[in-house]
């Protein structure tokens, strides 16, 4: 990169050079036309000074050596002399431009390609008092030659300037990326380096975008990690039952205590193996939801009716209360996130606890919502774990939700299913008291 951006710089250096000396180019053969039109001028004041006697051979040879043409035409446009060529040879000169204007303005000028001396050529003319018209004329060179006159001049200043654009080059280059690569040698331990104000912005996204790589990249080591875990115990399980099975060591009686065992564990591992591929689907960017109007307390109620029995179970009073309520919503993913929280709040109860489902409308500061609210009367959840049970696999108490047969994915599910319908949910939970998690959607 530091190799392109210096090429870069050295590019619009040397263009700006170019295009600078063409400009300087062009402005000089301005000038120098300028510089000899005036000089044509104070010639041929000179030659009208010196009078209508003025011997024009003798005048003519001192301004030839000075490499001025001088031309005088009568009236009629016959050219009476010429220092440079025969007169003789001449033809009529009443069609120059420069003539004319002189016998018709009292004046005239011109530059054009001489067809006697076949180059450029200034030319300016006045009319005499006698009604003549004398001419000077002077080779204008073109603009490659006067580039050609001042090409050793110009070749040294553009050396020292191409130096020049590549020291700055270098430098521009060096001040621009090394504060990228202050950023990349630094990037883990999150040190702001001293930038320039305008690069400020574009370093913290690059920190952030970084910082946010590496704690999906931990996550993702993470979950294979308690996926490997997770699956590992109910196959371990099913795996030694069935070889206590087959080598004939299990009595009789033990044979239905195993089977048992050996289909929870696969129950187990089958619900785990469905979470992971619903966590899988609610990832994955390219699924297509299909959202309609759903009645939210009509779907919490069947969700409760189907876990009631659990409910009575494990001892736990389930109870529903709100009011019919319409959110705009994918069936299937609602319906996992009623079961989710009801079932979760059921599982991590006390017995004897009360788990109350609301459904109902609520007014902002700014617009109206519809809040699912799940409250439970179980062992709550410490404040250092609040902030992660939406994680994969984690857990507060381990050995308990083992015992409760959760996959460690519910929340997780709940989380990404929330994120999907661009709602906000909340958690208000205090050991030994209970928890209460409620998520607002849009009416």
């Amino acid at each position: 990169m530091k190799k392109r951006i210096n090429r870069s710089f050295i590019l619009i250096a040397l263009l700006a050079i170019c295009m600078t000396t063409a400009l300087i180019t062009v402005v000089y053969y301005n000038l120098f036309q300028n510089q000899v039109t005036s000089d044509l001028k104070d010639y041929t004041a000179l030659v009208c000074e010196m009078g209508e006697d003025t011997q024009f051979e003798q005048v003519g040879g001192a301004l030839l050596e000075r490499e001025i043409r001088l031309t005088l035409v009568d009236p009629s446009g016959k050219v009476l002399y010429d220092n440079e060529v025969d007169s003789n040879t001449l033809k009529n000169h009443m069609d120059r431009p420069e003539i004319w204007d002189a016998f018709e303005k009292g004046e005239g000028q011109s530059m054009r390609n001489s067809q006697t001396l076949s180059h450029n050529t200034f030319y300016y003319a006045v009319r005499l008092d006698n009604g003549s018209v004398l001419r000077v004329a002077k080779d204008a060179g073109s603009i490659i030659s006067v580039f050609s006159s001042v090409v050793p001049t110009i070749m040294w200043i553009l050396a020292a300037l191409i130096l020049l654009s590549l020291g700055m080059a270098h430098m521009l280059t060096r001040k621009l990326i090394e504060p990228i690569e202050n950023l990349a040698e630094n990037m883990d331990a999150g040190i702001q380096p001293a930038v320039y104000d305008e690069l400020a912005p574009f370093i913290r996204m690059i920190q952030e975008q970084h910082q946010d790589i590496l704690k999906n990249a931990q996550m993702r080591q993470e979950f294979t990690a308690n996926v490997s875990h997770e699956l590992k115990t109910p196959l371990t399980s099913i795996s030694g039952y069935a070889e206590l099975i087959e080598t004939g060591m299990a009595d009789k009686e033990d044979i239905t205590r195993f089977a048992r065992g050996i289909r929870n564990s696969a129950n187990r591992l089958l619900s785990l193996i469905n979470d992971i591929i619903r966590l899988s689907e609610l990832d994955s960017a390219e699924s297509e939801d299909v959202f309609e109007t759903l009645d939210l307390y009509a779907m919490a109620k069947d969700c409760v009716g189907v876990l009631q029995m659990n409910a009575e179970k494990n001892d736990v009073t389930l109870a529903l209360s709100g009011e019919s309520c319409k959110i705009n919503g994918n069936r299937q993913m609602i319906e996992e996130l009623l079961y989710n929280l009801c079932d979760n709040a059921i599982r991590y109860n006390n017995v004897g606890g009360r788990v109350d489902v609301c459904v109902k409308r609520e007014q902002g500061d700014r617009e109206r919502s519809v809040v699912l609210s799940v409250r439970d009367t179980g062992i709550g959840i410490p404040k250092e774990h609040q902030d992660r049970i939406f994680e994969r696999f984690y857990r507060v108490d381990k050995s308990r939700s083992k015992s409760t047969g959760g996959t460690g994915l519910g929340l997780a599910i709940v989380k990404h299913i929330v994120a999907k319908h661009d709602a906000r949910m909340e958690l208000d939970s205090e050991v030994g008291r209970g928890t209460e998690i409620r998520v607002a959607f849009h009416e």
